[in-house]
């Protein structure tokens, strides 16, 4: 029979003592493990900046010491992660992901090479690019900045419109679990690990901007 340690990960202190996304996760792992009993329980409380994770490695050497397998609830934005595939793959450690549960270390191996891999393309070949019309005497920048940054600034409404448009229903459902203030909503979002259409953290500004779209 296969034995399991549960992990879990909130944003912020305040996430953690309120049990804000914590109880998401927790109802995820749940449902995948049925009426197993974990071994033990992990919850990390870090900021989306911090890199170090004592709690996953706790649980990874848990589980390498008992042939155990890891259950995380959600595998997104792992690929970005560096310091969880870092300590996955030197844990050697079995693992499993709720929401993909056909994921391996292979695949987030993978993921992460391919997505450093296409960073340093796109820059490559925009500096390239760059070069290559300079040399030609073309002159960089927009001919005319008044047009341009009109044309921008469509640009950037069609785009704030296409997000809201997938997000909100996000927080129709966040507040019909009984979150309703933005605050809330904005600290549900960010335990979700859902990013702003900048990608960055929720705010009850920025909750309040795409409600009133």
């Amino acid at each position: 029979m296969v034995e399991y340690v549960t992990y879990y990960r909130v944003s912020t202190d305040k996430q953690g003592r309120s049990g804000l996304g914590l109880e998401a996760q927790q109802n995820a792992v749940s449902d995948f493990i049925g009426n197993i009993v974990p071994l033990e329980e992990f919850t990390e409380i870090e900021s989306g900046k911090k890199a170090d994770r004592p709690e996953l490695l706790k649980a990874l050497a848990l589980c390498k010491k008992r042939k155990a397998r890891l259950v995380i609830a959600k595998l997104d934005r792992l690929s970005r992660n560096v310091a969880f595939i870092a300590n996955l793959m030197d844990s050697k450690a079995d693992f499993v992901a709720c929401d993909m549960p056909e994921a391996n270390k292979l695949t987030i191996h993978i993921l992460a090479a391919v997505a450093e891999h296409e960073r340093e393309m796109i820059s490559q070949r925009t500096k390239v690019a760059l070069q290559a019309a300079k040399a030609r005497g073309v002159k960089l920048g927009s001919p005319n900045p008044e047009k341009g940054s009109k044309v921008g600034v469509v640009q950037l409404t069609r785009n704030a419109d296409r997000f809201a448009y997938n997000v909100v229903p996000i927080i129709h459902e966040i507040q019909a679990a009984g979150v309703k203030t933005y605050r809330g909503i904005a600290q549900a979002l960010n335990a979700r690990g859902i990013q702003t259409a900048r990608g960055g953290d929720w705010h009850p500004a920025t909750v309040r901007n795409i409600v009133n779209r």
